[in-house]
């Protein structure tokens, strides 16, 4: 289960608070999600602190995020350790250098 809080700041940045694990339907709602905050043209934050675990689906989906200049802040160890873990090509995705403590 994953809960996502969007928070609106008033330079238009969107910040979405996510609770639970990012995994199975919920990566799909997520993306939905990112995509249309991204669409209105103002940043996106992803707050990782609550989550405790992201499938492959889910790191796949936010190494796209992070390709699309989308900050992942907050990440626990264990989330930072999934992310590194992401084989992208051959070689280590960098979506964990984007988890900023």
């Amino acid at each position: 289960m994953l809960r996502i809080s969007r928070i609106a700041s008033p330079n238009g940045a969107v910040t979405l608070r996510l609770e639970g694990q990012i995994g199975g339907p919920w990566v799909e709602e997520l993306c939905r999600l990112c995509e249309q905050c991204l669409a209105t043209g103002g940043s996106l934050i992803l707050d990782l602190t609550d989550v405790s675990f992201i499938d492959l689906d889910g790191v796949a989906l936010c190494q796209r995020l992070r390709d699309q200049n989308v900050a992942l802040l907050h990440c626990s160890p264990f989330v930072t350790e999934q992310l590194k873990g992401h084989q992208r090509g051959g070689r280590q995705s960098n979506a964990a250098n984007a988890c900023h403590q």
